[in-house]
């Protein structure tokens, strides 16, 4: 039976997503994308945006014209009604026993042995107790690199932030936990791994923090690369920058900035000046040689006049981010901000975007170019239109020029950085680690 496991929203839904799809591949069941045709689809969701929910909805329908659908995930903990009514072979399973779902495909292959049919064996299932921590994929069907959850829940309470809501408080796996399942990843040949929770930075905030794991990890761990989904900036202290300067951290920092206004940060409950972003921001450019810095930025967030913005823009642009992801502000249900009085009409929310999604192209360009020449690694993902694609340590999706013949999903390569052709930046590959 064909499986697909689709995914909307951040990195740690990715993760769980993965360890969803492992736990069926070990049943023996196809693990297939979402183009491929599958006899059920799984979609985790998420909340952050109205647009996000949106596309769900949209796929959820799509997927249940033609194969029972099972939808779980953030938005699935919040509007379970309104979810269960896109189709009818679609079961919602909150996200609050989401985890469960690692044990169905052992009932599913047994109710079908049965003569269950495949929904009435998705009824049927009521799961095991599990924790968040459950997640521990072995294999990786839909990326090349390693995921390994370690947090999970936030103590904040942004004024627009949905995920919290869903996510309940900051949860953190033991650090012994951690190196076990690294170290796994590790002897099972994956060249790198992400470290992923819904506020990184806070993992284990009352003790030793995030610092402290990487420390223990970079010393337990061999040659094996490790990144970070995001960071949060009111949890980056010395131990963490101290931690990252080691070269097995790779050199790429996604930081939610969401604004670069103080009022602004001040009314939506942001932890943090932009005084103390900046000290953050040029210490985590010296940690690394040019690392490639990403920030999420939030336009039309209430109160944010021509002033807010106009500071925004100047900020983002002085500090010299690679690279931008714009989300126009989306009111989201169970936040402070839903009902707020002074939201900026949406013309004016998306013209910023707008103009910052030409700064990010800006920033882009700029950053490619300083990399032509450059030395680095790739990890191979696949072959798209004839060729082998990568991504860098710097997190730079590339065509990889003159790849080993043996060339294969997840190998590490090293070589240098060409130029940007077409819409693809070229890697020369000259050494195969």
């Amino acid at each position: 039976m064909r499986v697909c496991v689709y995914t909307l929203g951040c990195r740690l839904n990715q993760c769980e997503s993965e360890a969803i799809a492992d736990s069926f591949a070990r049943e023996g069941f196809e693990i297939v994308g979402e183009q491929d045709g599958a006899d059920l689809y799984i979609v985790n969701t998420c909340t952050v945006t109205s647009k996000a929910e949106q596309k769900a909805r949209r796929m959820i329908r799509r997927f249940a014209q033609s194969s029972p659908t099972l939808v779980t995930g953030c938005y699935a903990q919040l509007n379970r009604e309104e979810l269960e009514s896109l189709g009818k072979e679609v079961l919602v399973v909150p996200l609050d026993r989401k985890a469960r779902l690692l044990k169905l495909a052992s009932h599913l292959r047994v109710a079908m042995e049965s003569s269950f049919s495949l929904f009435e064996g998705m009824k049927s299932f009521t799961g095991e107790d599990a924790t968040v921590f459950d997640y521990a994929a072995a294999t990786f069907s839909y990326h090349s690199r390693a995921y390994l959850k370690i947090q999970d829940g936030c103590d904040n309470s942004c004024a627009y932030c949905r995920v919290h809501v869903a996510r309940g408080k900051a949860q953190s796996l033991d650090r012994r936990i951690v190196i076990e399942r690294a170290k796994a990843l590790e002897e099972a040949g994956f060249n790198e791994i992400m470290l992923t929770g819904v506020n990184l930075t806070m993992y284990d905030h009352r003790n030793e923090g995030l610092g402290g794991l990487l420390e223990a990890l970079l010393r337990e761990l061999g040659n094996l690369r490790i990144r970070l989904s995001s960071m949060e900036p009111d949890h980056i202290d010395e131990r963490l920058l101290g931690a990252l300067e080691d070269p097995r951290m790779q050199p790429h920092f996604h930081i939610p900035v969401q604004s670069g206004s103080d009022s602004v940060l001040k009314r939506v409950g942001r932890k943090y000046t932009i005084a103390e972003l900046t000290a953050i921001l040029t210490r985590l450019k010296t940690v690394k040689d040019d690392p490639f810095l990403a920030a999420d930025v939030i336009t039309g967030l209430p109160s944010e006049g021509e002033r807010e913005f106009e500071e925004t823009y100047m900020f983002l642009k002085e500090i010299g981010f690679s690279a931008l992801h714009v989300f126009p502000f989306s009111p989201r249900p169970d936040t402070p901000l839903f009902n707020a009085k002074d939201r900026v009409p949406e013309s004016v929310r998306d013209e910023r975007a707008k103009i910052l999604r030409t700064l990010s192209a800006e920033l882009t360009d700029a950053y490619l170019r300083r990399q032509e020449g450059k030395q680095g690694e790739v990890i191979v993902q696949g072959r798209k239109g004839g060729f082998w694609c990568g991504v860098t340590g710097n997190y730079v999706d590339v065509r990889i020029v003159n790849p080993p013949l043996f060339a294969q999903r997840g190998m590490l390569l090293e070589g240098v950085f060409g130029k940007k052709a077409d819409r693809f930046v070229e890697f020369i590959v000259t050494e195969t680690s």
